[in-house]
């Protein structure tokens, strides 16, 4: 069974480079070999690798329109791909490309007014992208850069936990907090172990497993 996770938003600057980046790394620690593609013509991904003296799994650049074409051409006998699209709104050749390529998609949001306000494009996004695949992907919420490690009942994190559910969105579980250990990491090396990140890469994992 091959594990395949795209990050995807309207807009950058949510998380969705150090996202994928410390989910690979977590896969990897978890057993997986996974394969990274940066599929954003920024590269940042391809960057942090070269900045870190190389990642323990492969990274390639693939900022095209047809990456569901070609994933497969570098997969090999890889166990998982983890995908990091540009911003929807920019580059949405290439961001839906990558979408008809994942089983999953994983949209960082932090729990701010303004973020949740662009919820409704995004599900829009995500239902055109659904009508051209021949399987619908499994779609989560990343509650990201949140103000407590664990899910709360009361506060901004279970505020816009109970929004996103409220317009549809499965939430998962897992959250990532805003530390510096995730804000400060590119370009250095990456031991996810101990990590939000090999929880997000357990129930990730579980929730491929159950469908």
């Amino acid at each position: 069974m091959l594990l395949s996770f795209a990050f995807v938003n309207l807009k950058p600057g949510v998380g969705k480079t150090t996202s994928a980046v410390w989910l690979a790394h977590a896969l990897h620690e978890s057993g997986y070999s996974p394969l990274l593609v940066d599929g954003d013509p920024a590269s940042s991904a391809l960057r942090w690798s070269e900045l870190a003296d190389g990642f323990p799994f492969p990274v390639i650049a693939l900022p095209v329109g047809d990456v569901h074409r070609r994933v497969n051409d570098f997969l090999g006998n890889r166990q998982a791909v983890v995908l990091d699209a540009p911003q929807l709104e920019d580059h949405p050749r290439i961001a839906r490309s990558i979408m008809r390529y994942a089983s999953a998609w994983i949209v960082p949001v932090t729990p701010a007014p303004i973020e949740l306000d662009r919820m409704a494009p995004i599900r829009s996004e995500m239902d055109d992208v659904q009508s051209l695949r021949a399987e619908p992907a499994r779609t989560a919420v990343l509650l990201n850069r949140t103000n407590r490690p664990d899910a709360t009942r009361t506060g901004p994190d279970s505020d816009a936990r109970e929004a996103l559910t409220e317009l549809g969105f499965v939430v998962l579980d897992t959250q990532i907090a805003r530390l510096e250990l995730y804000a400060q990491s590119f370009g250095s090396p990456v031991q996810a172990k101990g990590s939000a990140f090999m929880d997000l890469a357990d129930e990730l994992i579980k929730r491929q497993e159950e469908a």
